[in-house]
């Protein structure tokens, strides 16, 4: 048994241009583990698995979903553990739906870096040795799926990017890390409660349209009703705990009677409240008008669960439960 790395490319992976082109050079995966001291001390081999180099910005439903596909192959042929190395601007986004949809106790963990192996002081060798040693753990068995960076270790639930350039860009603010890798040892403080969804009918995923919006100053409702014209689901992303300006809530309870809309808050941290404020627009008047209360669930994760859910035939209460439970 040993351990599934499976590439998909990223700063982890770019090692500069060709000369006088535009084209990037990729390490592949064997670039990648050749560049990690300490890599070939993990006690078990790596079984290495090359993707199409995809920048994290063009991923998919459909690209991510082929990997679990994937994956799961791998841990059915032996493997006990995988990891992902991908892009980081929607690795939060995947790491999430992995979470959603992988039926293994096999950990899933993805990691990627900041740095690219040009630049002095490329962090991506020491994540993925952080990311192989904490796939290789029994400790993280029955997490799902994790997000291993600067040798920190997140649930896939609360992770997410906060720092557009930083190599300690990965936090959980609601949580923080569940545990840590230290010594070369996966050290698992926490384990987050898991709540998978059916996995979803590809021709019903293709349809399925749910759209994120945040809420802004002097907000204009024609704006809002445009987005949600051909929908059929919607994210918003108030302020605060919740609130959106006045002159929305009856655009947005008339949105709720025909779809799922969701309240979520934009700060990046913190829940969305139930009754503390009853004005126009606050938290408690949206509920009353029919919008689901996202909780702890941020705008960008709420919207990957509905989509997943809305593909997969879930009513209203099937809905509303799902986010009571990951929110």
């Amino acid at each position: 048994m040993g351990v599934a790395l499976f590439t998909l490319g990223g700063t982890i992976s770019m090692a500069g241009h060709t000369q006088g082109a535009e084209a990037v050079v990729r390490l592949n995966g064997a670039d990648l583990a050749a560049a990690v001291p300490g890599l070939t001390r993990l006690g078990m081999p790596l079984d290495i698995h090359d993707i199409e180099a995809v920048p994290s910005a063009n991923l998919t439903f459909a690209h991510i979903l082929a990997l679990v596909d994937s994956a799961s192959q791998a841990v059915k042929a032996g493997a006990c553990g995988v990891v992902v190395t991908q892009g980081t601007d929607t690795l939060e986004e995947t790491a999430f739906l992995i979470d959603l949809v992988w039926p293994h106790t096999e950990p899933f963990v993805l990691t990627g870096a900041m740095r690219n192996p040009t630049l002095a002081g490329p962090d991506g060798p020491a994540n993925l040795l952080a990311a192989a040693r904490t796939a290789a753990s029994p400790a993280s068995h029955g997490l799902g799926a994790l997000v291993v960076f600067n040798d920190e270790i997140h649930a896939a639930r609360w992770v997410r990017k906060t720092h557009s350039t930083s190599t300690a860009t990965f936090a959980s603010p609601n949580a923080g890390p569940i545990g840590h890798v230290i010594e070369g040892r996966a050290r698992v403080l926490m384990a987050p409660a898991r709540h998978r969804v059916p996995y979803p009918r590809p021709e019903a995923l293709g349809k399925t349209r749910v759209a994120l919006h945040t809420v802004t100053f002097d907000e204009d409702a024609e704006i809002v009703a445009a987005i949600a014209e051909e929908c059929h689901g919607l994210i918003i992303a108030g302020f605060g705990v919740g609130h959106v300006p006045g002159k929305l809530a009856d655009l947005l309870g008339t949105l709720a009677e025909r779809m799922p809309v969701v309240l979520t808050s934009r700060t990046g941290g913190g829940s969305v409240l139930r009754h503390t404020y009853g004005a126009i627009g606050s938290e408690a008047d949206l509920q009353r008008r029919g919008l689901i209360n996202g909780g702890l669930l941020d705008p960008y994760k709420a919207r990957i669960l509905l989509r997943l859910l809305l593909a997969g035939g879930a009513d209203r209460e099937a809905v509303i439960a799902a986010f009571a439970d990951h929110g």
